[in-house]
């Protein structure tokens, strides 16, 4: 208790908030191709939907920055998105056609871009509040914590609907949980951004967004990597390999699961520590274990044994996303200056929504053409390794150094 009792008592609540969220949300994310698998759809219709739920984000996305930038309070989008994802689960959940899988998913692509530009810059302020504020790295590390155990538990419960055939469940799970939230922020708002001094001049965007592409960069590779996890890995798995046997949808959910739990247990201790040190070390640390978890999942498709190399790339793969989830939204705050710190955090957001468009189609078509995800696994590994250029070019603003 006294551990938990050292962070803020809005940044502890904003973490419940997002654990709370997430909870709903993995299950969601995690199995919804399993879900429309068992229904008979196609590997490119379930990864077209994925995909345009991506691309209907980019809009609540950037309104969402935006709005922040002006003033607005981080809670108003986060409610905003309560409500779109109540509506897309709702749709979901009975949803036996393309045309209603689609209508799902577009909502919850909407509810994804209101959420994360807000629920991201309530952290650092958050981190500020009370009479013992902490580094916002620190902060960032603690509610991806709790992103991580909410997806874990989220992806755990819908495996248990799978063994019993109901993984429909999922979608009434993000229901309760997106009411839940809605009563946290009605009883205690997240914070708000301080309003720029009276007369204090504005960074103009050519001065902080050239510096922020690397970044970029780097996050639509790196983001793809999650993605491909809810979206083409499942696929990969029920179908099976040039030699690797398919296995079946519960089994494909439990496997799943193992790297979210991995996750969980190394979010922390990976985040604090990586806290430490310089941004470009967490973001290499990253690219590094998601080159060799994709390797790993290509060469699983060339043996009848290659469960056990799946298996094996969880590790890596859950030290990738430990690695980066924290420390490149540390280095967006790093090197945005504060008045245009919801626009930034829209535009990173925004890598997530655009990998989450661009990756899963890719690799539903991989999947169609080619029976097994080998060549698309190596290909990623490649991209990882050729991320480093980009990470070398990294710099904070001189007053976040």
């Amino acid at each position: 208790m006294g551990w938990w009792l050292q962070f803020p008592a809005a940044l502890r609540e904003l973490a419940l908030i997002r654990l709370i969220a997430s909870v709903g949300a993995g299950g969601v994310l995690y199995l919804t191709p399993l879900v429309f698998h068992h229904a008979a759809f196609s590997a490119q219709a379930v990864t077209a939907g994925i995909g345009l739920a991506a691309l209907a984000g980019t809009v609540g996305r950037l309104a969402s920055g935006l709005l922040l930038d002006r003033g607005l309070n981080c809670s108003m989008p986060v409610l905003l998105a309560v409500l779109a994802a109540v509506l897309g689960d709702g749709r979901l959940l009975g949803a036996q056609t393309f045309d209603g899988y689609v209508i799902g998913q577009l909502l919850l692509g909407i509810a994804a871009g209101l959420y994360w530009p807000a629920i991201e810059l309530a952290v650092p302020l958050s981190c500020n509040t009370g009479p013992n504020p902490i580094p916002s790295s620190r902060g960032y590390a603690l509610v991806r914590s709790g992103d991580a155990a909410g997806v874990a538990l989220g992806a755990l419960i819908g495996a248990v609907m799978a063994g019993q055939g109901q993984l429909r469940g999922i979608y009434a799970v993000d229901i309760t949980c997106a009411v839940a939230v809605a009563l946290l922020l009605m009883r205690r708002p997240l914070p708000q951004s301080p309003p720029q001094a009276p007369g204090a001049s504005s960074t103009a965007i050519s001065q902080w967004l050239p510096p922020l592409l690397p970044l970029l960069a780097i996050t639509l590779l790196a983001t793809a990597l999650p993605a491909l996890m809810q979206s083409a890995l499942p696929l990969d798995l029920v179908r099976g390999g040039l030699h690797r046997p398919a296995i079946n949808v519960g089994m494909g959910a439990l496997l799943i699961g193992l790297q979210l739990s991995l996750l969980v247990l190394i979010q922390w201790p990976v985040g604090q520590a990586l806290a430490k040190r310089p941004v470009a070390y967490g973001l290499g640390v990253s690219l590094v274990s998601f080159a060799l978890g994709t390797a790993l999942l290509a060469f699983s498709a060339m043996s009848r044994q290659g469960i056990w190399l799946v298996i094996g790339a969880q590790l890596p793969i859950a030290l990738g996303e430990a690695a980066f989830l924290p420390i490149a939204t540390e280095a967006v705050i790093e090197m945005t200056p504060p008045e245009h710190q919801g626009l930034a955090m829209a535009l990173f957001s925004q890598c997530f929504a655009i990998s989450a468009l661009i990756a899963p189609v890719l690799a539903g078509l991989a999947l169609d053409q080619q029976r097994h995800g080998g060549g698309f696994w190596i290909t990623m590994t490649l991209l990882c390794l050729a991320g480093f250029h980009a990470v070398k070019r990294l710099r904070s603003r001189p007053e976040a150094a």
